[in-house]
């Protein structure tokens, strides 16, 4: 299946329902008075993760999604029916972002997490709201409002622990294959790896962790050279990156500054991203001899200012491999996720007919001059007033 990490679509929440002008006209109660039910609420627009989903590929070719409207009211004050909700699924680690403000809706982080991105429109008052004692037969309704409409921009993040990161043919993906049992694609030649893939590494039965693999960066990427640096955001929820260098470059071309292309292309990507812990990883030493491969280590350490600990593997022959996998086993077991793999969370999702359906009655209140109560309401029509001669008084 194609690997599809970003999409746009469009969302439509229901329309509120009408509401309803109707008097209830029976067999000898020919002034029943007035008996219009309000409309029903339209449908909302959910999203809803789904672990078993790893693309976005489905909504490249569908791209409107409609919530259905509410019902209008009926005679006998019958309410409308509310209209059914949809439910989008998506991948765990989907980023969801309204296009027309740039706010984040959510990040979908954990299996069935669910998030309203649109809402329906409110439910139109019939004209039994809005009678009273000097007002017995009202002729007044609203209307039902439209539901929210929403361009929304769907970014899909892979969940993982450990990220790889260096330029082309370094070994990232061969690593990958020694440690799971992904199988991405192998090959002497540049931009073998396409799209992001994913490996989890179980170091026993109770152990594992799952490494991101992404397509190598090369010098100008920030500014579309290669594959860009769009994967790049697949490394943003991994706790730790494992820079990879090729001691001994196909194109002869200086690992250290090859090196100094991944660090300089990192940090114009994101600062944040840039200051993520990271460990140097020198691949391919079965290529040399073990002092020629310790000396190069060494010389490009230094040149990097690089004082922390690094490692020498081979990829190809799994050496030196096991280390590094259980040293990232105790860097992860030592820093937990940050608060659950800190979602970009906003403080409160805005919908636009919060305040939209107050300010609906508040205006057909100063038009009726009634007091118009849209929860439980207290029906205090008088039936015996029917058997005799009413009179309305009017101001």
């Amino acid at each position: 299946m194609k690997f599809v990490d970003e999409a746009t679509i469009l969302v439509s929440a229901g329309d509120g329902g009408n509401g309803c002008v109707s008097f209830r006209r029976e067999k000898y109660i020919p002034r029943g008075g007035p008996d219009g039910g309000d409309g029903g609420d339209g449908g909302d627009v959910y999203m809803q993760a789904d672990e078993n989903l790893n693309t976005l590929i489905d909504y490249r070719f569908e791209k409107s999604f409609r919530a259905e409207r509410g019902e209008n009211g009926q005679s006998r004050d019958c309410t409308g029916k509310r209209g059914k909700d949809i439910v989008i699924k998506v991948p765990v680690g989907t980023r969801i972002i309204d296009q027309g403000t740039g706010e984040t809706l959510g990040d979908m982080m954990t299996h069935g997490q669910v998030q309203m991105v649109a809402k329906g429109g409110w439910h139109g008052l019939g004209n039994t709201r809005f009678k009273s004692s000097v007002n017995r037969t009202p002729r007044q309704k609203t209307m039902g409002t439209p539901g929210e409409k929403r361009d929304l921009q769907l970014e899909l993040m892979l969940l993982a622990d450990v990220g790889m990161l260096g330029l082309p043919n370094a070994g990232k993906s061969t690593f990958i294959r020694a440690v799971s049992a992904a199988k991405p694609k192998v090959a002497d030649y540049p931009f073998t790896t396409l799209v992001p893939s994913l490996g989890v590494v179980r170091m026993d039965t109770e152990q594992s962790f799952v490494v991101a693999d992404i397509p190598g960066l090369i010098e100008g990427a920030s500014e579309g050279a290669g594959l860009g640096i769009r994967f790049l955001k697949h490394l943003e929820r991994c706790r730790v990156l494992l820079h990879t260098i090729d001691l001994a470059p196909i194109d002869e071309s200086d690992p250290i500054e090859n090196a100094r292309i991944i660090l300089g292309e990192l940090e114009k990507y994101s600062e944040k991203l840039f200051s993520k812990p990271r460990w140097l990883v020198f691949n391919k030493v079965d290529l040399l001899d073990q002092e020629e491969a310790e000396s190069r280590a060494k010389a490009i350490a230094e040149a990097l200012g690089w004082t922390d600990k690094y490692y020498l593997i081979s990829a190809a022959n799994r050496s030196g491999v096991t280390p590094l996998c259980w040293d990232v086993m105790s860097f992860i077991n030592a820093n937990p996720k940050e608060a659950e793999v800190e979602q970009k969370q906003p403080e409160k999702v805005e919908f636009m007919w919060d305040d939209y359906h107050r300010q609906q009655l508040e205006e057909a209140e100063a038009e009726s001059g009634v007091e118009v109560e849209d929860d439980d309401w207290d029906d205090d029509w008088d039936e015996e007033d029917d058997e005799g001669v009413e009179i309305i008084y009017k101001r």
